[in-house]
């Protein structure tokens, strides 16, 4: 039975899906998004709320990467992309948590796995953390000298000396192991320094040195230590956006920005 809250004309415009049976999941900050099911398939829609903005892709531009990323195995395949509509497939897998990564096996995993998305040919579009962080500092209210700070951090690293595709939000929902490793949500994925990749994973989740080296080693083959100075530097890039991104939001808490304060200036020190 169709969820009533799905509009008609979604479907509709799904060829192929027109009668699948809809459930209505959670999450989605820019969109809203269900599994749909017909006989034995199953994919995922995703309905925007509004027009796409930079630091976002277009979904034109998320699936063409999303595409290159699924044909060798990192992404789940793009059936239809158009009018606010972005339908993909549906894989069965564990979605990775916090805890995923007190495994070093993980950790291996993911490493290597790394590697092969920033493999990938170029999107062509390079992300701007200086615009981003410029951009969520717009909304934000309160705290001056924190906003200062954390723009003042990303403009004193400055652009990428090294453009690979990267994924750019590596947060643990957007791993899933099937049991291979593939990445969920490529809204953000575009031209980046492949470290910062490395540097969610560590700062967002709260990774320690032991884990980051251990991250650094798979992905450089063992020989990861003589980049832990530039893994920092990625680190406080992301520590500084994340703080920016969570001040503009309305749900945040002011717990949530003191631990995300004291992380940063841990990895500043």
């Amino acid at each position: 039975m169709t969820n009533p809250s799905i509009p008609c004309s979604a479907l509709q415009r799904l060829p192929g899906w027109e009668d699948a049976a809809c459930e209505l999941l959670h999450g989605g900050l820019s969109n809203r998004t269900w599994l749909l099911t017909k006989d034995d398939q199953r994919a995922v829609l995703k309905i925007d709320k509004q027009t796409r903005e930079a630091p976002l892709n277009t979904r034109a531009q998320e699936a063409t990467i999303q595409t290159a990323a699924a044909d060798v195995g990192l992404a789940n395949a793009v059936f239809f992309e158009g009018d606010g509509l972005f339908l993909t497939a549906y894989a069965k897998g564990e979605v990775w948590s916090v805890t995923s990564f007190e495994e070093d096996r993980n950790l291996d995993l993911l490493g290597r796995a790394l590697r092969r998305v920033h493999a990938l040919p170029p999107a062509g579009r390079t992300f701007d953390a200086a615009r981003a962080a410029r951009r969520y500092a717009s909304a934000i209210e309160f705290d001056e000298d924190s906003i200062v700070r954390c723009v003042e951090i990303i403009d004193s690293v400055g652009a990428p000396h090294e453009l690979r595709l990267c994924h750019n939000d590596l947060v643990a929902e957007n791993i899933l192991a099937t049991p291979d490793i593939r990445f969920l949500d490529w809204e953000y994925a575009c031209d980046n320094d492949p470290l910062f990749d490395l540097a969610t994973v560590v700062e967002h989740h709260g990774l320690d040195e032991r884990q980051a080296t251990q991250l650094l080693d798979a992905y450089f083959d063992g020989a990861g230590e003589a980049q832990r100075a530039a893994l920092r530097k990625q680190q406080q890039v992301y520590g500084a956006l994340l703080w920016l991104w969570l001040a503009a939001r309305a749900d945040t808490t002011q717990r949530e920005l003191r631990q995300v304060a004291q992380r940063l200036a841990t990895s500043c020190s």
